[in-house]
């Protein structure tokens, strides 16, 4: 008498948002729009804090990190609002992912133009020989706030994700 075990072939079928089977999708939605949302959010809260840094003195890091936690709010809600559900998890990673890599090519374009616009060339001479003489602080400090960056979106967007999921709210 010879045993045949069951296959477990779940190529066929597919994972929900919350990961339980045989949950169709139908139509997934463009995450093009919520990261541009998660942009406008950190945008306008950067603008905020440069407007109330010109009164007060404030901590950078923390200025970015509510910053974020606001992009991250204003996506998710844009989000649950829209779809009336949660973001599942490779939503999520995708909005995260995105959302930091807008950050950072908004911050890129910013530093550029104060390079351009700003600095004479003496103080880019200054700057370029400061950073070859030494550049273990800059490249440290650069790997701090982009890991800083990426640790606060994934927790924040969690975060919204749990508190504005409608399937929680109703329960």
């Amino acid at each position: 008498m010879s045993r045949k075990t069951p296959t477990l072939n779940k190529s066929t079928s597919h994972l929900g948002h919350n990961g339980s089977l045989n949950t169709p999708q139908l139509a997934r939605p463009k995450l093009a729009r919520y990261i541009g949302f998660f942009a406008i959010g950190y945008v306008l809260a950067s603008a905020v804090f440069m407007m109330i840094q010109t009164k007060v003195a404030l901590n950078s890091p923390l200025v970015t990190v509510i910053s974020i936690i606001v992009g991250a709010y204003i996506a998710v809600h844009k989000f649950t609002k829209q779809q009336q559900r949660a973001l599942d998890r490779s939503e999520s990673n995708r909005l995260v992912f995105g959302g930091i890599a807008v950050v950072w090519v908004l911050t890129v374009i910013y530093f550029l133009g104060i390079w351009f616009w700003l600095f004479d060339a003496v103080s880019r001479e200054v700057l370029f020989e400061m950073t070859t003489q030494q550049p273990l602080p800059l490249l440290s400090s650069l790997m701090l706030i982009l890991v800083m960056t990426l640790v606060s979106a994934r927790i924040s967007i969690w975060v919204m994700n749990r508190l504005l999921d409608p399937k929680r709210k109703t329960i």
